[in-house]
């Protein structure tokens, strides 16, 4: 399939291209919290149970036992069928319908239809390998004791009704993982299963200012029943009120709902398109993290992903409502441990890397153990192999070292549409995952066309100005395109990727020839050329290599300034052609060191060369002059965007010689981790460069990285104004990019990784899972 086409089996996907406003119409809905509830027949009949407080004889909410009447399906089972086929969710809901009518001797008709399908399909609750809702063994069971107490048959052996009462006594007799206290907690979630058995003031323990049970409408209305607790009942009321004769198996679960969803737009790459509505999310997700409202802060994913998501939008909110979270202990203690749940662990963990200084002990502390337990649960693979490979991914490329279209392309082709959570019963999911997945790939494909024409025009370009003739110079346009692709891999940033990826490709090339690919004649000639910039004819060239590089660099930006010029309305050539002599004067003071064989006094000295020599200046600010934001003069000196500038240009410089301090050892070249290690032989009195003065001047270099991402990362995030944000942003896609880049091998990422990514975000297009049918 070429990278124009589709998956023909998927219809709704050759749809998406002709109705694509449709498409964004349901999506945008679902945002603005339009869509369906998602309703529970097992919380709804739990609901139908309760009695009228003071009259034991009716039912308090009669309201559920007519929807219950209503909505039997024609095989006389409740619940959401998976074509056709008997579940355990179906056969739960339809005990539970039947148990509600019971109670209220309701519908015998509608019993006895609803008897006879669990009969027929009753060895489905015994299949050890299908999949069981949450608490299955003790719910469905409880249910069961409950049907038989009050008289009702089942045809069905004794034998296999004992079956299944015993599984309750494994069931409880079972150790989930996690504590004590992981036990008990899902225990008291699972109250209504348990019924007279349970300690009814134990699991009250757990009721929230709503008046719920963990927002569980089943184990609340247990609570009313069993309990009598009055705040269950006014939150039921609420409920009924809210929803009527039916109910949702969580409640309140809007905010947590809206975030999974911009969660998923962002991970899908198209939250761009939905701007607007992930605004006003993100900014009613504030408030209510400002006012420490509950229903973010007594779930750990909702917590978790809400303090992301805020962070790295530019809300300005502290990690002290993540204290909670420091010690491993409130996971091991809680449901999510008992029932292995990995999703809370994962978002903790993206969470802790959105930290913006290296004094935040609560982070640090979160990011630690929670990397400690998901790295435990690979290894002893209780990891579900739905889930392993956005977990592997999370761990290799964390926050500040991913490729942002390898992971939407990751995700779009793991996505399954409708595969929702399985709670109790009922299922939690956004509601237009067919149309996300459509939009998804749709734009996917759709920057993929464009990535390739610009890589097309970028081999012309290097045959237009004869690189491909330099013997010495590394020439690779597919590897540098990728470099432009991931900060820039937005479809309508197209002048600004290409003057990227070919400014990666003239430093690279410069680079080269100040690296013993040219003579100190040459190198100077060269110096001299971009300084004189547009009087270089007063020069001339001492070298055919000369002339080739110089030509490329002078006329490839002039091109790019004019295009820059018009959209900043005015000239951009001084402050560009500055940062060219910057470059060329660095590189030159490098290649100068080199031939005496001198090394830098301190590291301030080193960098004070290094970081220009890293070769940003003319890449970056080209290309963000180029996304359209207009920059006045004033903006681009300004102490801010010199920062941004240094920042990056340092973590780059440093993951560089971390990366390459092995091959450069014995060649004399100046390098930060060498440098440190001489000083730390300095300061002890030895003689020469050990491998523990190698190894701890690594850490050190290391430690400096990590200081000044976080820098970057507040400067871009938090603290900058001057500089329009989406400016700032492509100095943090930057040192990303550097983190990937330098991540493995002496000489960065192995060339044939590096292929196969540039495969997958470039050329080879979208591998989708075949329809479920």
């Amino acid at each position: 399939m070429g990278w124009g086409q589709r998956d023909p089996s998927n219809c709704l996907l050759l749809w998406s291209l002709e109705h694509r406003d449709e498409l964004q119409a349901t999506v945008r809905k679902q945002l603005r919290g339009g869509g369906e509830p998602w309703l529970s027949w097992y919380d709804t009949a739990w609901v139908a149970m309760v009695p009228l407080r003071g009259s034991p004889q009716a039912a308090c909410y009669p309201q559920c036992v007519e929807w219950i009447l209503h909505n039997q399906q024609y095989d006389g089972s409740w619940g959401q069928s998976s074509a056709g086929a008997a579940t355990k969710e179906v056969l739960l809901s339809t005990l539970a319908c039947v148990v509600a009518l019971k109670t209220w001797n309701a519908g015998p008709d509608h019993i006895r239809r609803g008897v006879n399908f669990i009969g027929r399909n009753f060895l489905v609750a015994m299949d050890g390998q299908s999949v069981s809702p949450v608490g299955f063994n003790i719910t469905f069971s409880g249910l069961l004791n409950l049907a038989i107490e009050m008289g009702l048959e089942f045809p069905v052996m004794e034998t296999d009704i004992d079956g299944i009462l015993y599984l309750r006594e494994i069931e409880l007799k079972r150790d989930g993982g996690g504590t004590v206290a992981a036990k008990k907690a899902f225990m008291a979630y699972v109250s209504e299963g348990l019924g007279r058995r349970q300690d009814w003031d134990l699991v009250m323990a757990y009721q929230r200012k709503n008046g719920s049970l963990f927002n569980s409408p089943s184990t609340t209305a247990a609570a009313a029943i069993y309990s009598r607790d009055d705040r269950a009942f006014d939150y039921l009321g609420s409920l009924t009120s809210k929803f009527g004769g039916s109910v949702p198996a969580i409640y309140p679960d809007n905010l947590y709902s809206q975030l999974c969803m911009v969660n998923t737009l962002e991970k899908m790459g198209i939250s761009s398109d939905f701007a607007y509505e992930i605004r006003d999310i993100l900014d009613m997700t504030y408030r209510c993290w400002m006012q420490n409202e509950e229903e973010i802060m007594s779930d750990m994913t909702t917590c978790a992903m809400a303090f992301r998501l805020l962070r790295m939008n530019d809300y300005d909110i502290t990690s002290d409502g993540m204290a909670q979270f420091a010690e491993q202990s409130c996971y091991d203690d809680s449901i999510h441990a008992y029932l292995n749940d990995i999703k809370p662990l994962l978002e903790l963990y993206k969470s802790s890397q959105v930290c913006f200084s290296e004094n935040d002990l609560i982070l640090r502390k979160i990011g630690s153990w929670s990397a400690k337990v998901l790295k435990q649960k690979l290894s002893s693979r209780k990891i579900s192999k739905s889930l392993t490979p956005e977990v592997e991914y999370a761990l290799k490329f964390p926050i500040h070292a991913n490729v942002e279209p390898l992971e939407h392309r990751g995700n779009i082709e793991r996505f399954k549409p409708n595969s929702f959570h399985l709670l109790k019963s009922g299922y939690c999911g956004s509601g237009a995952d067919e149309e996300i997945l459509a939009l998804a790939v749709d734009k996917f494909h759709s920057a993929q066309a464009v990535y390739q024409q610009e890589l097309q025009y970028l081999e012309s370009w290097v045959a237009e100005f004869r690189l491909d003739e330099l013997k010495f110079a590394r020439v690779m346009p597919l590897q540098s395109f990728l470099s432009a692709v991931a900060p820039l891999f937005r479809e309508e940033l197209s002048d600004a990727r290409v003057a990227w990826a070919q400014n990666v490709i003239l430093t690279t090339v410069m680079d080269d020839l100040f690296d013993g690919g040219g003579s100190m004649e040459e190198m100077t000639n060269l110096v001299v050329l971009i300084d004189k910039w547009e009087k270089h004819g007063e020069v001339g060239f001492v070298s055919q290599n000369v002339e080739i590089v110089f030509n490329a660099v002078y006329h490839t930006s002039n091109r790019a300034y004019a295009k820059a010029a018009m959209l900043q309305k005015r000239s951009v050539v001084d402050h560009m052609a500055e940062q060219w002599a910057v470059l060329a004067r660095a590189m030159m003071t490098e290649a100068g060191w080199v031939a005496r064989k001198h090394m830098p006094a301190t590291m301030e000295e080193y960098l004070s060369v290094g970081e220009y020599s890293f070769a940003l200046g003319p890449i970056v600010p080209l290309s963000v002059y180029l996304l359209g934001h207009e920059l006045p003069e004033e903006v681009v000196r300004s102490g801010e965007y010199v920062r941004l500038l240094r920042l990056a240009s340092v973590i780059g410089r440093l993951l560089n010689d971390a990366a390459t301090y092995g091959r450069e050892m014995g060649t004399g070249k100046p390098n930060a981790v060498l440098l440190q290690a001489l000083r730390r032989e300095s300061a002890s009195s030895g003689g020469g460069v050990s491998p523990a003065s190698v190894a701890a001047a690594n850490e050190d270099v290391k430690r400096v990285i990590a200081a000044s991402r976080m820098e970057l990362q507040r400067l871009v995030f938090r603290d900058g104004h001057v500089v329009p944000r989406a400016c700032r942003e492509v100095f943090w896609q930057t040192s990303k990019v550097s983190s990937v880049f330098y991540a493995e091998e002496e000489d960065g990422y192995s060339h044939r990784a590096m292929r196969g990514m540039a495969d997958a975000v470039i050329l080879h297009p979208l591998q989708l899972q075949p329809p479920q049918v």
